[in-house]
């Protein structure tokens, strides 16, 4: 049985950092890209960010080299590392190996 586990969100002001954390077990890590995707009521889920098995990324348009996200194979998780944040980041934020398994999603709220 996959398992994903966000975890790392919270409520953060502007301009703060925060880094998500996603945990994986019961697939084949290693062998699966892992993505960081968001999602605001009403709204399509979007990317944020991809790493591939051997470390390839792709980021959205909106991250602008704010994010970098990160993958420990020999720990079977991936990172999301958000600097600069601003109150449009608000999202509840997802983690997906290979585009089929997702994780309950963790919250995201810049706010002052």
């Amino acid at each position: 049985q996959v398992r994903v586990v966000e975890s790392g969100g919270g409520l953060v002001q502007p301009g703060g950092s925060l880094r998500l954390t996603c945990a994986v077990s019961g697939i084949g890590f290693n062998h699966n890209a892992m993505g960081w995707y968001r999602q605001t009521p009403g709204n399509e889920r979007e990317l944020v960010a991809l790493i591939a098995t051997r470390g390839t990324t792709k980021y959205g348009d909106f991250v602008e080299g704010r994010f970098t996200i990160s993958r420990d194979n020999d720990a079977d998780t991936v990172y999301l590392q958000m600097t600069n944040l601003k109150p449009e980041d608000t999202a509840v934020y997802y983690c997906t190996v290979g585009g089929t398994s997702w994780g309950q999603g963790t919250q995201v709220t810049v706010s002052s």
